[in-house]
């Protein structure tokens, strides 16, 4: 700390931001050195942060149902005015699609 307060001193207020950048650098440094030393030395494992815990209730399936029904009305609409009966089998098919998947998906996660 004298060191720094001498190289103000020196070289004047406008270096002072990077001086006391590197003081709290050279700072931070050496306190981590003396927390693993002493961690080192009392056997104690480094802290890592608890794993979340799962997440339970809930059915993500309702927010899939809702969005399917709320965007099938209006392609129904849009597809047999447009294309017919193979338009509306095609917006069909891709709804079910992703319904299917999104079960697969589910399934697959709970194994």
């Amino acid at each position: 700390m004298r060191a720094t307060i001498e190289a103000r001193r020196d070289l004047g207020p406008e270096y002072e931001a990077a001086l006391v950048e590197s003081f709290v650098e050279r700072l931070d440094q050496s306190i981590a050195h003396r927390v693993r030393a002493e961690m080192h030395a009392t056997g104690a494992q480094p802290y890592s942060p608890p794993s979340a815990p799962p997440r339970k209730g809930g059915n993500g399936s309702i927010p899939i149902a809702l969005g399917s029904m709320a965007l099938g009305i209006p392609l129904t609409a849009i597809a047999s005015q447009s294309s017919g009966t193979l338009g509306l089998l095609l917006v069909w098919g891709g709804i079910v699609a992703i319904n299917l998947a999104h079960a697969l998906g589910r399934l697959r996660g709970r194994d």
